[in-house]
Order: C-alpha cells, then structure tokens, then sequence
C-alpha cells in the first residue's frame, strides 16, 4: 500500500526552493539533488525533471524519502556518499544542493558537481558559512529580529533527525572559491543566513 505523502513544512531552506526550481532549464531531462535529506526537494523536482535522483549519505533521511517517494518511476534515492558514489559523469542537466557542501571538502564536492553537471547544464548550490569580518556579523545580527519573526509566523520546523553540522569556511572563502572552480559562477548572499552559487556549464571550453 502507498504511504501518504508528507504534510508540507517551512524552514529557512524550504525557503529557497522556489527559486531553485525557477533555475530548472526547459525539458530539463536529468537532475540530481545532492543531500536530498528527505526528499522534499527532490518531489517538487520531479514536475520539472523527467528523471530526478537524490542522494544523501544519511540511511535515515533516505529511508524516508523513499516512503515518501510514493513509487514514483521518475524519482530514484541513493544512500551514499556523494564524493565517491558512481554516478554518470557529464549525466545531469541540473544540479543543486541545499546547506550540504559544508558537511564536505568544498572544492572537492563543487568539482564533482562541475564534472557530473553536462555542457549547457544549470548547477545551483545554497549553503551556510560562517561570519569572518565586522560588516558579516552586524549584517546578521541586523536580520536575526526578521529572521527570528520570519521562523515563527511560517511556524518553521526541521525533519527529525536531520545531520547538522557548523560551517567551517567564511562568506568570502566561499565566494572566492566558487569563483575559482566555477568561472562566471553567480553568488548571492541571502537574508535568512544562507548564500546561494548559480553556475550554468558552458557548451564548449574557452
């Protein structure tokens, strides 16, 4: 019998989810959601995708995104670790990643990424990253009143047992790298504690 899909929920990282599936490219034909937790993401990508695969490295996370997957044909979930699973190299025509490259080597997971991703593809990538600088941390202590009402209006919730973990690198680590490995790479800070990297592959090298 098919298990009921999950009631829908808000945190700060649902909160990034609509302007992930903007960056969906027309007929999009592979994604991949790399630390799918449980699924979430990966079932929105699924109207957008013919074929949508998430992997995650938690046996719990992926347990429940399979229950929840309810046999969907299009939508595949992977236990294991995405720096050294086998998955089809140039396979994908979009990419992303939600707060889970700061659980990894940085430069380690954006090149498998970029390797993974196919020519035209689109990768987006939301994280977190820690204060370096005065203006970084009165930016955040500015917003934490708005962040703070934001959780408590939308009624903001985690999904139990969800691995969390500190970021080690600073905003402008994470920018200058990104900008290194992903040439033309698009970066954004966001309000609500998060940065987010938009790179779209070229079709041939320079």
């Amino acid at each position: 019998m098919r298990e009921p899909t999950p009631e829908p929920y808000w945190n700060t990282n649902v909160a990034r989810h609509a302007g992930i599936l903007r960056a969906v490219p027309e007929g999009c034909g592979e994604a991949l959601d790399v630390g799918c937790g449980d699924g979430l993401l990966g079932r929105k990508l699924a109207g957008r995708a013919r074929r949508v695969t998430g992997i995650d490295l938690s046996p719990h996370m992926i347990a429940r995104a399979r229950r929840a997957a309810g046999g969907h044909p299009g939508l595949v979930f992977v236990e294991g670790d995405f720096l050294t699973a086998e998955l089809p190299v140039s396979g994908y025509d979009f990419i992303c990643s939600v707060t889970t490259v700061h659980h990894m080597d940085f430069g380690a997971a954006l090149t498998r990424m970029r390797e993974l991703l196919r020519p035209g593809g689109t990768l987006v990538v939301v994280g977190l990253a820690r204060d370096a600088s005065v203006t970084e941390r009165v930016a955040r202590i500015g917003a934490a009143p708005i962040v703070r009402i934001t959780k408590l209006l939308r009624g903001a919730r985690d999904p139990e047992d969800m691995p969390v973990a500190e970021p080690e690198m600073s905003y402008g680590q994470v920018r200058a790298e990104a900008r290194r490995l992903l040439p033309g790479v698009r970066y954004r800070r966001h309000l609500l504690r998060r940065y987010s990297l938009t790179w779209e592959k070229p079709l041939t090298r320079a």
